[in-house]
């Protein structure tokens, strides 16, 4: 695997050694049999005539001072409830974790030792400007720009003095869609790792389940909204909700099943052949009937009120052969803590639907961000290697998680 890096890395320091020096070229794309994503391709035109490749640190944002900043910082509380996890991660793994917010500016950071060390030298520290028009490709820039997780190797990185990192960052978006900062988690390149996009997702989804909201709703925030694919969300009019497990249970499967559920069949999805009683669901329904404003009817148990569910959008655009769509929608497991068997059905009927998709399409793209979700599906890895030009860059990732699967 770290062959596979080391090769990968050396290709796209040629690329960006032959394209960076000259202002007159443009980095070439898949078509072209290089290593570029066009991701990072748009970045680096972006950003080339306003940031130094040269530059060794990044600039101070210049705001104020940054204390009472954090201090006050709707981030603050939802990043104190991970801190210990993000902690024990970046210290076991020797990773620099950074939380920033819509402009950029890292705002809080914590670390292993060599990494912490690294990241005094480039000025990745709070009071740090790291967006693109401050410090051009990275992943914090491009999850800024495109509203999208992403990662950024080594010499994709447009700035020279980070060629010798990998960075992963996913956005951190308010309830009404908007980003509120972003979450990093970087380390040197041959410390890659297929999971570390996956775990930063994750951890991003749950700051984004803890932040507050402001007095009140936008027209975009109304209404009910339900995330349930690798997270665990439910808003109603841009205040969320705090719903216990169970309760998170019935409201996805109300979303995924809007003709509702006699009483008996949700029983049954909830809790399989164990000995509840319909008195307890009926309990957990009043209890979720009153946290929805009585959006619940009470005969055959579904939703009165209308709900965005993600895992909804994601079957409604694989119905109408949006592959692409659904693959920015699926961003994991659905409700991936619960056991409940109406859960697991669904659960597993979305994986397969997905999954399929993936298999029958013809161009690489889908397969390479499955296969973030899905870091030991070997035929993914394999689907994507056939879709790959010989020359691609990607090619590398995709063969990397190949290794990572157990297949040679």
């Amino acid at each position: 695997m770290r062959g596979d890096l080391r090769r990968r890395r050396a290709a796209l320091e040629d690329e960006w050694s032959r394209w960076v020096p000259d202002p007159a070229a443009r980095p070439r794309g898949p078509a072209d049999g290089a290593g570029v994503r066009p991701e990072v391709a748009d970045s680096w035109l972006r950003s080339r005539p306003i940031v130094d490749p040269a530059r060794t640190s990044a600039p101070a944002a210049g705001t104020g001072a940054l204390s009472p900043r954090w201090a006050h910082s709707p981030l603050r509380a939802p990043v104190d409830a991970v801190a210990g996890e993000l902690r024990t991660i970046a210290e076991d793994a020797d990773f620099i974790a950074a939380v920033t917010d819509e402009t950029g500016t890292i705002l809080w950071t914590c670390g292993g030792r060599v990494m912490r060390r690294k990241a005094e030298r480039v000025n990745f520290a709070p009071g740090a400007r790291w967006d693109e028009q401050a410090m051009g490709t990275n992943a914090l820039s491009l999850a800024l720009s495109t509203g999208r997780a992403a990662t950024v190797f080594s010499a994709e990185h447009l700035v020279s003095a980070l060629h010798g990192w990998v960075c992963y960052c996913a956005p951190i978006r308010r309830p009404d869609g908007t980003i509120a900062g972003t979450l990093d988690l970087s380390t040197t390149w041959d410390r890659s790792h297929p999971l570390a996009l996956s775990t930063v997702r994750t951890l991003a989804a749950a700051i984004e389940t803890a932040l507050p909201t402001g007095p009140g709703p936008t027209p975009h925030q109304q209404g009910l909204h339900l995330a349930c694919l690798g997270r665990e969300q439910a808003v109603r009019d841009g205040v969320p909700l705090r719903l216990p497990p169970r309760q998170l249970e019935i409201l996805t499967l109300l979303a995924l099943e809007p003709e509702g559920f006699p009483a008996e069949r949700l029983r049954t999805a909830l809790y399989g052949d164990r000995p509840v009683t319909a008195t307890t669901v009926k309990a957990e329904i009043s209890h979720l009937r009153r946290a929805l404003g009585g959006a619940i009817a009470a005969r055959r148990y579904r939703l009165t009120d209308p709900v965005r569910c993600d895992a909804a959008e994601v079957l409604r655009a694989l119905e109408r052969g949006d592959t692409a769509t659904a693959l920015r929608l699926y961003t994991g497991p659905l409700l991936p803590h619960s056991e409940a068997p109406g859960i697991a059905e669904h659960r597993a009927c979305l994986e397969v639907a997905v999954r399929a998709a993936v298999l029958a399409g013809a161009a690489p793209e889908p397969a390479l961000r499955y296969g973030e979700l899905a870091p030991y599906d070997a035929e993914v890895h394999q689907h994507a290697l056939r879709l790959l030009a010989p020359g691609d860059g990607r090619r590398a990732i995709a063969l990397s998680r190949l290794h990572a699967a157990g297949r040679d």
